[in-house]
């Protein structure tokens, strides 16, 4: 598989997400009983037997989008600075406020990103970043920009740029995480702080927003270091420089 694509045409990303509320008791009266249905299979297909609804709630509910919410999204983006060198910013939009936070990042894409020239690259993009970001943008009835929107898409219809996906080399099964890609690759490693698990609490308990934008922001650039090592260590990608 071979990827020629401007390194200025990428836009990497990454985000945190946190659950819409502090603990499941703190759910309305429906979502508490709707998460009850779904920890009864969750419980069953984990081998969890002895876990309750709210320790499910806990550790387990991060990857729905139906009962967790966006804080945080950092972009790693080039751009030219004033002597017309290419350089890179890294922007993050972050909040308590998940509507603004995805309406001022959609208007990123909008403004700058056209589906038929540029890609979004992240790590596990495809399966979880931008499907969550769609769901959530849903939620608030939001329209998709077109370099995101990807419903009715077959899956190798879909040309965003996922480097957990180039890892695999066509191995369907296989997961590896972006702190563990790192540390194979050689890329300076993003987990040097915080860990996704413990985003959560850093949230509610310590209403810290700004640690865990920097921990997105590092995951960000981590991943962008991480496609340019894939590209110099292999034969599989080839991004070309503006």
């Amino acid at each position: 598989m071979w990827l020629q694509v401007r390194l200025g045409n990428i836009l990497f990303l990454d985000l945190e997400c946190v659950p819409q509320e502090s603990s499941f008791f703190d759910l309305d009266d429906g979502m508490k009983a709707l998460w009850e249905k779904k920890s009864d299979r969750l419980w069953k297909w984990l081998g969890m037997e002895e876990a309750t609804p709210d320790e499910l709630y806990d550790n387990r509910s991060g990857i729905y989008a139906e009962w967790w919410k966006i804080i945080v999204i950092s972009v790693w983006f080039f751009a030219k600075n004033d002597e017309g060198w290419l350089s890179f910013r890294v922007k993050s939009f972050y909040g308590d406020d998940e509507q603004q936070i995805l309406t001022d990042f959609f208007d990123l894409l909008n403004s700058h990103y056209d589906k038929n020239f540029h890609k979004l690259c992240g790590h596990n993009i495809k399966e979880f970043d931008v499907p969550y970001i769609c769901r959530r943008a849903m939620v608030h009835g939001l329209t998709l920009p077109s370099i995101i929107d990807i419903s009715g898409k077959k899956p190798w219809e879909v040309s965003h740029i996922d480097t957990m996906e180039l890892w695999k080399f066509g191995d369907r099964k296989s997961f590896c995480s972006l702190d563990l890609l790192c540390r194979v690759m050689w890329v300076e490693t993003p987990k040097d702080d915080i860990s996704g698990e413990q985003v959560a609490r850093v949230y509610w308990d310590e209403q810290d927003l700004e640690r865990i934008m920097t921990y997105c922001e590092k995951d960000v650039v981590a991943t962008a270091r991480l496609l340019m090592k894939l590209m110099q260590n292999g034969q599989e990608v080839v991004v070309a420089e503006e």
